[in-house]
């Protein structure tokens, strides 16, 4: 009944705007008479219909800003400074021994003034939390010979087509396609599709990668777009590896032990779901592309690796178009769906994937994957729901953030899987799987005190085994009055040393691992956080975490360095930005001498 009402509302808002012929038909009207004597009838029939169609979505949508509340004052977007500007204001030493370099963050900052809803008489759909246009911010560290340090900073938006496209307009005209009921996002599909020949924009706002000497900025729904080191300029064209890719790429590649080769993975909404490449050390071959089979486009956000396996991660966080068309959400996290995890040989087939049977989670990072015997070892970030895309549509944001922070321990304990707090509060957790037996164990690393994700480990350690982790840390209470997460502590995860006591928030009896913390100050959250190795390194864990904090008491942005061989101190420095910069996504440090890579022919 409820949704034959809003069916039948719809119908009268669209008589009511048909009948209004100043709204709908007089702009196209206008546009047809603009139509010279003498033409191209291709090129104009192409260019009236592209007219017609914005004269259509600029009378029958509207517009209109999402409100932010004070508390998410460093979610909104910044302005593009484009040019170096050096850095006099640092607090404490940079390590002579750091390298040379640039650090890189990559996130979110849309484009007119913030994140948008589409109002029409399809009904509504808006922009989720991680949408925007991506934009990178670098600090170049330039050491001179007498080992004094010189640091620039720059921002650049990622100039993507759809980027440019926007831009030209000077005003918001995609439309929102993730977020809503489903007439205004099946809308927004065919608008999109037919004004600008994609269902939605090309972002690239989450990670930023090498490979063979090159830069890439990326996000799941596009392929990656080559990024200059120096000048953070947007390079054409975009990263096919030679034509042979033609599929959205991973946020999370990763290289081979041993080879430099990268592993890739591309989901679609349609079929195949999932597609599986890999891609020479040079960069210049896609040497193996295989479809999966999988049988529901699941949002594997990430892919593992070990030294002869690739780990693919099948959870029930999944785009359904059925779905949609049915009047359900496109994105959605089902519980009571089934989860798995695959593990195939590096250039296995989709009859050679061994599939494992897990308990149903939602695991967007992964720490590492490695062998270990006949077993195959899983460490990722794993919670009982999705924080993607949001509550469902209409439902308060904030609230819906508050009870999805709370700790989820006490529906843990009562074995009450039909949670109500806590389905996205994420700890590290292990899959071990056994390659024989096909036996599976599975336990919780942490302990319920603090949710983390953004895990980062020594990238000389991925796909083998490692001692050391590192996450950021949620601030429960700030996330959960911003209604968007916010990373307060930085954790170090030992996975080869026990807690010595447990703490008396832990509510289970599991054996949980040693966890160092890094606070900052009151009302200050980092993102992009990133290891980075020391020079000659004799452990693993010999060197510093690099990340961008902001203060919301001062209104001021800074870059942290901090000796992971004294993770509970203070920085080794503190580097005071010249501007704000919003919270973000993944971030990377690239040495001089790994883009120096192409120039000797890497």
């Amino acid at each position: 009944m409820i949704q034959k009402a809003a069916q039948a509302k719809h119908v009268s808002q669209a008589t009511s705007l048909l009948e209004d012929e100043t709204m709908f038909l007089l702009p196209l009207v206008k546009e047809l008479l603009r139509i010279p004597m003498e033409f191209d009838v291709s090129r104009i029939m192409k260019d009236t219909s592209s007219k017609m169609l914005d004269a259509f979505v600029d009378s029958v949508f509207k517009f209109v800003d999402q409100p932010y509340l004070p508390s998410q004052s460093n979610f909104l977007p910044v302005e593009e400074i484009g040019r170096d500007i050096m850095i006099d204001d640092i607090e404490g030493q940079i390590p002579t021994d750091f390298p040379m370099g640039v650090y890189i963050r990559n996130g979110p900052n849309p484009l007119f003034g913030g994140l948008k809803t589409a109002i029409s008489w399809f009904g509504q759909s808006s922009h989720c939390w991680i949408e925007g246009e991506g934009m990178l911010h670098a600090l170049n560290f330039i050491k001179d010979s007498q080992e004094c340090w010189t640091v620039f900073y720059k921002n650049r938006y990622v100039e993507t087509e759809t980027f440019i496209q926007e831009k030209r307009k000077n005003k918001p005209s995609f439309l929102p396609a993730l977020e809503g009921n489903s007439p205004a996002i099946l809308a927004a599909y065919v608008l999109n599709l037919l004004r600008f020949g994609t269902v939605n924009k090309y972002i690239s706002n989450t990670n930023v990668f090498e490979h063979s000497g090159k830069l890439y900025s990326v996000a799941e729904n596009h392929l990656p777009q080559v990024i200059d080191f120096n000048t953070l300029e947007t390079i054409t064209p975009l990263w096919d590896i030679d034509g042979a890719w033609k599929r959205p790429f991973t946020s999370h590649p990763k290289k081979a032990p041993g080879t430099g080769e990268l592993v890739i993975v591309g989901l679609d909404a349609v079929k195949p779901f999932f597609v599986l490449g890999v891609v020479s050390a040079d960069g210049k071959k896609l040497l193996h592309e295989v479809d999966l089979k999988i049988e529901r486009s699941t949002l594997c956000h990430e892919i593992g690796i070990t030294q002869k396996y690739n780990i693919i991660l099948d959870c029930p966080l999944t785009v359904n178009l059925k779905r949609l068309i049915k009047g359900g959400p496109l994105m959605k996290y089902d519980k009571e769906e089934y989860a798995k995890i695959g593990v195939m040989p590096r250039y296995g087939d989709a009859e050679s994937v061994r599939w494992f049977e897990v308990a149903p989670h939602c695991t967007f990072h992964i720490l590492n994957c490695f062998e270990y015997g006949d077993e195959v070892v899983v460490r990722g970030c794993r919670a009982l729901g999705s924080i993607i895309p949001g509550p469902e549509f209409g439902h308060d944001k904030t609230e819906w953030f508050s009870r999805g922070f709370q700790s989820a321990a006490l529906n843990e304990a009562t074995g009450d899987i039909n949670i109500e707090y806590g389905h996205f509060f994420s700890r590290a957790y292990e899959w071990r799987l056994n390659m024989m037996t096909g036996e599976v164990k599975e336990k919780y690393l942490t302990g319920t005190s603090f949710s983390m994700d953004f895990p980062m480990i020594n990238d000389k350690y991925t796909g083998i085994r490692n001692k050391y982790g590192y996450t950021q840390v949620v601030d429960s209470i700030a996330s959960s009055n911003a209604g968007k997460a916010k990373y307060g502590i930085l954790a170090k995860l030992d996975f080869e040393e026990l807690a010595t006591t447990p703490k008396k928030e832990q509510v289970n009896s599991e054996e949980l691992i040693k966890v160092e913390y890094h606070k900052f100050e009151k009302n200050s959250f980092c993102s992009g956080a990133t290891f980075l190795s020391k020079h000659g390194q004799q452990h693993e864990d010999d060197g510093w975490i690099i990340c961008f904090v902001h203060n919301e008491e001062t209104d001021t942005s800074e870059v942290h360095i901090i000796d992971t061989n004294h993770f509970e101190s203070k920085p080794v420095a503190k580097i005071m930005l010249p501007q704000r910069v919003p919270y973000g996504f993944h971030g990377a440090y690239f040495p001089k001498s790994v883009q120096q890579q192409k120039l000797h022919g890497a």
